[in-house]
Parts: C-alpha cells; sequence; structure tokens
C-alpha cells in the first residue's frame, strides 16, 4: 500500500480486521511512504517510482495480485473459493496490492499474476484497506463454516 493510513476510524477497524485475522494465517500489512516532492512529478513519474519500489519488496515466489478496478469481480462465496485454491497451491505469500492514488506503473502490472476488483466503483485507497481487511476476513470465515456471513 502506498501511504499511510491517516483517518483514525479507518485506522481502528482495519486493526480490527488485522487481529481477526492472526487467527486463519499470517497476514501483515506493508505500507510505502508517499513520495517526496512527489508535487514536481508527473502522474507517470509517481506510478513508476512507487512501481520500483513495490517490486523491491516483491519476491520471485510470490504471488501478486493487484486491487484494480479493471480486476476480476468475485461475490464474497466464490472469493473465498479463490482464496482456497490459492492457499492449496503453496505460494510462499500471497500479497494483496492497493496502489496510490493513480494506480500501478506498467511494471508492476507486468509483474502481477493476478488482478481483482472490489467494485466497479472507485474508492479511496485507505478505505480500500478497511474494505478489503474486511473481505479476506470474511472469506476466511466462509471457509470455516463460521456464522460471519449470510447467504
Amino acid at each position: 500500500m502506498i501511504g499511510k493510513t491517516t483517518e483514525n476510524y479507518l485506522q481502528t477497524g482495519i486493526e480490527q480486521y488485522q487481529k481477526r485475522l492472526q487467527h486463519y494465517c499470517k497476514f501483515t500489512i506493508e505500507s510505502i511512504p508517499n513520495l517526496k516532492n512527489r508535487q514536481k512529478l508527473t502522474t507517470d513519474q509517481i506510478k513508476t517510482k512507487e512501481g520500483a519500489v513495490i517490486l523491491s519488496k516483491v519476491q520471485t515466489s510470490d504471488f501478486l495480485i493487484l486491487l484494480d478496478e479493471r480486476g476480476k469481480v468475485y461475490t464474497s462465496v466464490k472469493f473465498s473459493g479463490y482464496l482456497e485454491q490459492l492457499m492449496s497451491r503453496g505460494y510462499k505469500r500471497v500479497i494483496f496490492l492497493i496502489g496510490g492514488a493513480y494506480g500501478f506503473s506498467d511494471a508492476v502490472y507486468q509483474r502481477a499474476n493476478s488482478q481483482l476488483s472490489l467494485s466497479a466503483m472507485t474508492f479511496s485507497h485507505q478505505m480500500v484497506r478497511l474494505f478489503f481487511a474486511e473481505q479476506l476476513y470474511r472469506a476466511f470465515t466462509i471457509l470455516n463454516n463460521e456464522p460471519y456471513h449470510h447467504e
């Protein structure tokens, strides 16, 4: 993720789901600081510089999924099945990547193994952190037949 979550109410929610997810998997959130002097950079320069930092943290053995408006849309139940498939493949790490305000560089798109969309709508990257943490938690409760998700 690019930048910090600055709103306390969002950070509180993210921390709640992060804590809940520890019951199911090793779950960490890593944020990349905003670029310095970004107001002097073009959109493409920002994406390129952010992309270089992102790619320096991704290992060859990682399965990288971009949260992107052009990605595949799943229901919560279908997403839980997708998550189960990923876990059965034995990847060292599965990384769900939330981009910055301008999205991802071409290099990040090329490295990605998959793209996932939470909605056709656009949300702030800070809100997406909370929304996705909740959906990941929901997927694990579905996989474990726990009474969180209702159909």
